[in-house]
């Protein structure tokens, strides 16, 4: 829901704003948890968790979002968790020293394989040259977001269990958002300053957009960086970056039933045998 309400409310907002917008309710979801039943602002994961924010919910989504104006929710969502998956992987082996089994591998590659399967039936599109080049190439950077945001999350579990600390997800996921909201809001602000003198500046919105698209972005704020977010921390503070990110790109098999829904983007075949096989991979990976 979070990817099909992104999709919806970048193409009525300019995309930074949108963002920008979402993770300020989000945040305001996550402090309610966190500043009563959580740890608030306190803990040795801290540091870590904001840097985490800064990479993931920062960058990771900036990127994410100008790639959703460009290509649309189900490509976007097809290159950003196949390709962070590997990528969380190799950081985690690289920096920390936990890398995955050959089982691991192979299973968690059946479930990119069924994944890209499913969603490379998306033949039809009215993207121009520029947004064929420009999609994929901010694709690439969230997917490093992610990769990297996870692996920082990691650590900063590492960091809380050495110090005999124990952090839930919702307050880790609200530790993260608060560095992405102020990296966000440094890029919004430079962007209305170098936007100033334009004529027909992208961060104007007219009121009736703002009408149309504020329940996608409250769908949005809660979908994603709120509740899925906040489970997401779960599993990364016991298992590796790999097989949690193998699992949440599944995410698009979920994708396709809402985009047909609400966008009229009928799927295929194709997807419902990729959408088997990932299924079958995430399954075996879990059992053994």
């Amino acid at each position: 829901m979070s990817a099909v309400s992104a999709g919806r409310s970048t193409r009525l907002l300019n995309a930074t704003v949108a963002n920008l917008t979402r993770l300020v309710l989000a945040t305001l979801l996550l402090a309610a948890w966190a500043h009563t039943l959580g740890q608030g602002v306190s803990g040795p994961a801290l540091p870590w968790l904001f840097v985490s924010g800064v990479v993931g919910f920062g960058l990771g989504d900036l990127a994410l979002y100008a790639a959703f104006a460009h290509i649309g929710s189900r490509l976007m969502v097809l290159l950003f968790l196949c390709v962070s998956a590997p990528l969380g992987a190799l950081m985690e082996w690289l920096w920390l020293g936990s890398g995955l089994t050959v089982s691991q591998m192979f299973w968690g590659g059946v479930i990119l394989a069924g994944v890209a399967l499913a969603l490379t039936t998306d033949t039809a599109t009215s993207a121009t040259r520029r947004d064929r080049v420009v999609g994929p190439v901010m694709g690439l950077i969230a997917a490093m977001g992610q990769a990297g945001g996870a692996v920082l999350t990691r650590k900063a579990f590492d960091v809380a269990d050495q110090a005999g600390r124990h952090i839930d997800g919702a307050t880790a996921a609200y530790q993260r958002i608060l560095g992405g909201v102020l990296l966000t809001l440094v890029v919004l602000l430079v962007g209305r300053h170098l936007f100033k003198g334009c004529a027909q500046t992208r961060f104007r919105d007219p009121s009736h957009q703002w009408r149309q698209a504020w329940p996608r972005v409250v769908a949005n704020a809660f979908c994603g960086p709120a509740l899925g977010v906040a489970c997401f921390q779960w599993p990364l503070a016991v298992e590796k970056t790999g097989i949690v990110l193998a699992i949440v790109a599944t995410t698009p098999l979920v994708v396709i039933p809402f985009t047909y829904m609400i966008d009229g983007d009928r799927p295929g075949i194709r997807s419902l045998v990729g959408g088997a096989v990932a299924v079958l991979g995430a399954a075996v990976l879990a059992f053994r």
